[in-house]
């Protein structure tokens, strides 16, 4: 039987990369790895990229003239048709929930599973909104307990570096610029990405209220901007590799390849990790803001790491449904010869 494929093919990869004829779209700010402003080039009308110009606009069409609830009633379906269309997606997501909930009944997770997949497609209009939105119609969705949103502030006044703890809820991209508008703008870490209309919008549209962007892969940027005193949003949830990751519990997988990011970045001198999330409660986007981590971090990373993991297991929990379980997030095993996806190439 033949395995399902999640990737494009390394040719197609490359023959791709020649037609987007690797455009700079990009300028860097005050740091050498820092991203403060998307840049238009004219080679970015070529017909080549016509059909993703008309994405974007339709994007933008639909999150702005759409009343809320009719977004997300489109959304819901989209989110189940393109789950029915992509079957490695749906295999990704079928052996995260077995790996990460094996208590549960194959009933639950299928049903999980489907809203999982309903989600996922609310999230491409809420990407939109993110990006598009004007501040009074995004207010008018927000909400945020009193208590969080006060202490929020006076540790954003402080004068501390801010370590931004998440995760990759559906509505992350919400979630840095809700806590943008209400709190204090800061630096987004992202994943920078070849096609020159896809990055433009994405740097253009998380900089709508935020300061810059730096590459997931530039540490020493994101140290420099906590030197600086500059939030920094991190969500350490996904499986980066061995090279960069320690083995510890996440869920019921006993050994999940965890970056010890988290605790490296919180060395630099009084920076406060506080954990931030935002949950879709029925209209309303609820920002979580938390107290800062106490004693952290300290000098076992084991111990850290599987804290940093507990801590964003919590997260999850409050919303199964809306967490980004597409992702491979145990593909790396401590033995390189165990397939935890054994059906994908």
């Amino acid at each position: 039987m033949a395995k399902l494929k999640l990737h494009v093919d390394y040719e197609e990869k490359v023959k791709e990369e020649k037609a987007n004829k690797r455009i700079e779209t990009v300028k860097k700010g005050w740091g050498n790895g820092f991203v403060s402003k998307p840049t238009f080039v004219k080679k970015m009308l070529l017909p080549h990229f016509w059909g993703a110009w008309f994405a974007l606009f339709l994007l933008w069409s639909l999150v702005t003239f759409l009343p809320y609830p009719m977004q997300m009633w489109i959304g819901r379906r989209v989110g189940r048709l393109l789950g029915s269309i992509s079957p490695a997606r749906k295999y990704v997501l079928k052996r995260n929930l077995e790996l990460a909930f094996p208590e549960k009944s194959p009933d639950e997770r299928h049903e999980l599973s489907k809203e999982i997949q309903r989600n996922s497609g609310m999230a491409l209009f809420e990407t939109g909104i993110a990006w598009f939105w004007p501040d009074w119609r995004l207010k008018r969705h927000i909400k945020i307990d009193d208590e969080d949103l006060k202490g929020a502030l006076e540790i954003a006044k402080s004068g501390n570096p801010i370590l931004v703890l998440s995760c990759h809820f559906v509505t992350l991209e919400l979630m840095a610029r809700i806590y943008a508008t209400l709190i204090t703008p800061g630096i987004g870490i992202y994943r920078p990405t070849d096609h020159p209309i896809w990055e433009y919008a994405q740097v253009k549209g998380r900089l709508r209220k935020n300061i810059a962007l730096v590459n997931r892969n530039d540490p020493r940027s994101m140290l420099k901007a906590l030197m600086r005193k500059m939030p920094i949003w991190y969500a350490p949830d996904q499986d980066y590799g061995r090279k960069v990751s320690i083995f510890v519990p996440f869920f019921a997988v006993k050994e999940a390849a965890t970056v010890v990011g988290t605790r490296n970045l919180a060395k630099v001198k009084g920076t406060l990790v506080q954990p931030a999330w935002t949950i879709r409660e029925g209209s309303k986007y609820h920002l979580y803001v938390k107290a800062p981590l106490n004693n952290f971090p300290t000098d076992d990373e084991v111990i850290d790491t599987t804290r940093i993991n507990q801590v964003i297991e919590k997260m999850i929990l409050m919303a199964p449904e809306q967490y980004l379980w597409l992702h491979r997030r145990f593909k790396t095993a401590p033995n390189p010869e165990e397939k935890r996806y054994p059906g994908l190439e």
